[in-house]
């Protein structure tokens, strides 16, 4: 195995530094979420995996359109404009505050006016971004990890997606939850819920499974990969999945295959694969999907 491929990426290392770069990609896909047509289950909102990071695509701004790119290897945020003109903006340990400074600042010299909810979403602090001071750090080791390990991820997942006929996702980075995911859908409806709110019930209109690898947070310090299925057929936990090591984790109501135990197999993409696969396989079987018009043979 090469070591590079699947670098190691523990939790208490990088703790702080994900938290910075969690915020910094949340205010640029606020501003995804601000300017871009709403699209069925938020697909307007995610960001998306390249050679090089992660990257917002086209977004429409009067006549023109717009993408930045969170450029991981020179450690820039690129920002470029249909006219041509671009921007960078440096990434390096400074405050949360400091980079929406600079951020709303180069976004105004490229002609982009856009207001955003300045408290983060899906995190623990919910400090407005331009009162942060606390989110500073940016290590560029553990940068360029995440960065290696979302792209084998992405490639691993785009085959799995690569077996379904049905509606599918693309395979797209959640900057609220932090995490890369695709997800299949039976075709169904699902049922309606009372009291969700309303991104909630646009997520989840419809019966899903879904699965991803998330770098794990202050409940669950351990980067993983997980899947679940929505609604959560009875009987789900009780089901096996593939690798060995894979297992229904009760708090998080979901499956797990540790990162840590998938990297240190002798092939980490299959078994990411298999783990897919199975879980996916164990949710279509209880929620009785039609599988045989919705997979690939």
């Amino acid at each position: 195995m090469n070591p590079t491929e699947w670098p190691p990426l523990p939790y208490a290392e990088w703790e702080n530094t994900r938290d910075t770069l969690h915020m910094w990609t949340q205010i640029v896909g606020k501003t995804r979420l601000a300017l871009a047509p709403l699209e069925n289950h938020w697909w307007n909102v995610p960001l998306y995996v390249t050679p090089r990071g992660l990257s917002t695509s086209a977004i429409p701004c009067g006549a023109d359109t717009f993408e930045m790119e969170f450029d991981l290897v020179a450690h820039h945020l690129v920002m470029r404009k249909s006219s041509g003109a671009q921007h960078f903006i440096r990434l390096y340990p400074r405050s949360v505050a400091d980079f929406y400074a600079e951020y709303m600042a180069a976004l105004r010299s490229l002609g982009i006016e856009v207001r955003i909810y300045r408290k983060p979403a899906e995190f623990d602090d919910v400090t407005p971004f331009d009162e942060d001071q606390h989110h500073a750090s940016y290590d560029t080791i553990y940068v360029e990890r995440f960065r290696r390990i979302l792209i084998e991820s992405d490639r691993v997942f785009k085959l799995f997606r690569s077996r379904f006929l049905g509606k599918s996702s693309p395979v797209h980075f959640f900057w609220g939850s932090f995490d890369l995911a695709v997800t299949r859908f039976s075709g169904r409806r699902a049922p309606q819920k009372d009291g969700v709110d309303p991104m909630t019930r646009e997520a989840y209109s419809h019966e899903v499974t879904s699965c991803g690898f998330w770098p794990g947070d202050r409940r669950f310090k351990n980067a993983s990969f997980y899947a679940y299925s929505a609604p959560s057929p009875p009987g789900l936990d009780g089901e096996a999945v593939r690798p060995a090591a894979a297992y229904w984790d009760r708090q998080l109501g979901e499956f797990i295959l540790k990162y840590e135990d998938a990297r240190e197999m002798a092939a980490p993409d299959q078994a990411v694969l298999e783990f897919c696969q199975s879980a996916y396989e164990a949710g279509a079987k209880l929620a009785q999907w039609d599988r045989a018009s919705l997979e690939r043979a």
